[in-house]
């Protein structure tokens, strides 16, 4: 079977966090290269399971745009994460008071919010999977000291994330509404991680 353009990784770039969880393999965080990754973040965002990424009609030319621009920002930042150097999922974070999440609570010092979209599964789902995935996720977040609570806002609709959200330690925040959806806020202390 040959790989194809969506599944395997581009040259390897220099990982902001790289760590082994036993049983997955080695994980990598590496920065989004707009250019290089367009296609494979285009071919993820338009996937009906992604609805909730909010970019399902989202041309190709559109996709480029909007990680381009996230690139050029110093308060957010777009990465893939690579297990054993297969993307397996599109990561981003953001500061939140130069977010408009941030115009909808009340920031404390140390907030860094989080998106997280998994890549389409290639074959069965793999128990434990997600648990580890998001274990080097909150790793590197919180690798930070200035990072003491990781802010998430998933649609209300998307019951699945919020649950795995609430299973991994994040307490119920408001629901509150952003320009593109109803959201609920979800937090996750460094302490009771």
């Amino acid at each position: 079977m040959t790989p194809d353009a969506h599944t395997t990784a581009p040259a390897r770039r220099e990982a902001v966090w790289e760590q082994v969880v036993e049983g997955f393999g080695a994980f990598r965080i590496v920065p989004v290269d707009p250019q290089a990754d367009v296609d494979l973040i285009h071919s993820w965002v338009t996937e009906e399971r992604a609805r909730f990424w909010g970019m399902l009609d989202a041309s190709r030319e559109r996709v480029l745009e909007i990680y381009d621009y996230l690139d050029g920002l110093t308060t957010h930042h777009a990465y893939l994460v690579h297990r054993d150097d297969r993307p397996v999922a599109l990561f981003q974070t953001y500061e939140p008071e130069a977010d408009p999440v941030g115009e909808c609570y009340d920031v404390r010092p140390g907030d860094f919010g989080v998106h997280l979209l998994l890549g389409p599964a290639t074959g069965e789902g793999e128990r434990g999977f997600t648990p580890a995935l998001l274990s080097v996720l909150l790793a590197y977040a919180f690798s930070d000291p200035r990072h003491t609570r990781i802010v998430a806002e998933p649609d209300t609709r998307n019951d699945k994330v919020i649950d795995r959200m609430l299973r991994t330690g994040f307490t119920l925040g408001p629901e509150i509404d952003l320009p593109d959806k109803r959201a609920r806020l979800l937090f996750l202390t460094r302490d009771h991680r």
